[in-house]
């Protein structure tokens, strides 16, 4: 999946806070990913399709270094990543094996990934921060993915972080974290977003000087007026 540029350049412009508050008006409650953190501090804000990766907890016989030669393997997955999507792992939340280090992520970088997410942790944190491949994840552990977990498949339905994300519906990540937005909404979210910025630009401005939160925060219809007529 490529995206139209416009939702990229629209959807870079908002905040994934914003998208939450848009898609609870929509219904949808569940689109934040717990767990994902940017690793580094100034990750830029991110938009991009998913790109799928699912673990299970791992079982002896299968959880194996030799494992990473089969053709069902975090290896090939990579390969088969395209440039521009945002890879997003279901690790679990297990915290006690990375599930990448240093040179599958510098592989993901030359394969021209945009970003990584995962409700787990990576490993070489050092090494992978020389990469400078922007991730969102839960921290750094020592021992690799097999200790942990077992990789199933690639582009497949994955729950990550508490969230049922499918392929190519569009992932946003920024200071906050990892937001999803499905794909059949995100028509319908780049036409809000920008104006719910703008609203709340006009808000922090109200608020810079002195006005009160009541009746602006959300507005009442006073100061939707207000607002209106300061757009014109």
């Amino acid at each position: 999946m490529t995206l139209d540029p416009k939702v990229v350049s629209t959807l870079s412009q908002v905040t994934t806070a914003t998208l939450t508050t848009i898609l609870l008006k929509k219904g949808l409650r569940n689109v934040w990913m717990r767990g994902t953190r940017p690793l580094n501090p100034g990750q830029p804000r991110l938009v991009g399709p998913a790109f799928t990766l699912r673990f299970v907890p791992a079982r002896e016989d299968l959880a194996t270094p030799e494992s990473w030669s089969k053709p069902i393997s975090t290896r090939s997955a990579i390969e088969a990543m395209p440039e521009g999507c945002i890879v997003v792992a279901d690790a679990m939340g297990v915290t006690d094996a990375g599930i990448f280090g240093d040179i599958l992520c510098a592989r993901m970088k030359k394969k021209g990934v945009a970003g990584l997410v995962t409700d787990g942790v990576l490993r070489d944190v050092a090494g992978i921060r020389t990469t400078h491949l922007p991730i969102w994840c839960q921290g750094a552990a020592a021992p690799p993915s097999v200790a942990g977990l077992t990789f199933i498949n690639w582009n497949e339905p994955i729950g990550c972080g508490g969230v049922a994300v499918f392929p190519e519906d569009v992932v946003v990540v920024d200071e906050d974290g990892a937001v999803v937005v499905p794909k059949a909404f995100v028509d319908d979210i780049v036409a809000a977003a920008p104006e719910q910025e703008r609203l709340e630009a006009w808000i922090m401005a109200e608020v810079e000087k002195g006005a009160a939160l009541p009746g602006l925060y959300p507005p009442n219809a006073e100061n939707k007026a207000r607002y209106e007529a300061s757009k014109k």
